[in-house]
C-alpha cells in the first residue's frame, strides 16, 4: 500500500496530482453536453460529473470548470436556459474526447470532431446524433463552490432512448446501449453487469433478481 499525506499530495508535480485525483474515485459516466449561444453558434463539451439528483422533479447535476478558463458552456445555457446531456458509446469515444480541445467560441465542436447535430422539434439545443441515450435538459440553478467551480441543476424535460433497451420496470440497459464509463481524465471503459439485487431492508436477505 503507499500512503500520501496531504502535504504530500500537495507537493506532488501537478500532473502527477490531477491524475491521482481525478481516478481516486473510481468510473464515472461519459457525457457530451451541447448547447447553443443566442447567436445560434453551436457547442459540445465532454464531462465526467454529471449525477442523478433526484427523480421527482427529475433533477441532473454537472460540475463545471472555474472562471480561470473559457467556459462556452456555462455561458450558452445561462443565455438560453437549455441544453442536452448524451451518452459516450463505444463508436464515438476519440471524437468526444477530442470535444475536451480548447477550441474557439466561434468554432463548433460537432463540426470539429465529426460528430452529428441533431435537433428535436421546440427544443433549443443540439443532441448528438451518434449517441443512443439523449436527454434534454431546463436550466434550473446554479451554485459556485468553495474552488471556483460551478454546480449547475437542470430539469428533465425530455428523452431519447431506444424503446429496447428500457426493461418493464424503467431501468435502462447501458450495456445493451454500449455506453462507456470514464476513470481519470483520459481512460475510457466498457461495462458488464454483475448482478441486480433486490432492495436492501434491515434484517432481510438480499434476494438476486439479475445475474
Amino acid at each position: 500500500m503507499t500512503y500520501f499525506t496531504k502535504a504530500d499530495i500537495q507537493a506532488m508535480d501537478k500532473s502527477y496530482r490531477v491524475n491521482l485525483v481525478n481516478s481516486l474515485t473510481g468510473f464515472k459516466s461519459a457525457n457530451l453536453i451541447g448547447t447553443q449561444s443566442p447567436d445560434k453558434q453551436t457547442n459540445l463539451a465532454i464531462i465526467s460529473s454529471a449525477f442523478h439528483l433526484g427523480a421527482d422533479p427529475a433533477l441532473i447535476g454537472f460540475i463545471n470548470r472555474p472562471a480561470s478558463v473559457d467556459r462556452h458552456t456555462l455561458d450558452n445555457l445561462l443565455a438560453t436556459e437549455y441544453y442536452t446531456l448524451n451518452h459516450v458509446n463505444t463508436d464515438i469515444i476519440k471524437q468526444a474526447h477530442q470535444t475536451s480541445a480548447r477550441y474557439p467560441k466561434e468554432e463548433s465542436e460537432f463540426t470539429a470532431t465529426g460528430l452529428t447535430e441533431c435537433w428535436i422539434d421546440g427544443f433549443e439545443a443540439p443532441f448528438v446524433e451518434q449517441s443512443l441515450v439523449r436527454i434534454g435538459l431546463k436550466y434550473v440553478e446554479h451554485h459556485t463552490l468553495l474552488n471556483n467551480t460551478v454546480l449547475v441543476i437542470g430539469e428533465i424535460v425530455l428523452v431519447d432512448i431506444p424503446s429496447t433497451s428500457i426493461g418493464v420496470d424503467g431501468l435502462v440497459n447501458i450495456e445493451q446501449l454500449n455506453t462507456v464509463a470514464v476513470s481519470g481524465l483520459d481512460t475510457y471503459h466498457d461495462t458488464s453487469k454483475i448482478t441486480r439485487l433486490s432492495y436492501a431492508k434491515p434484517r432481510k436477505k438480499l434476494q438476486i433478481i439479475e445475474e
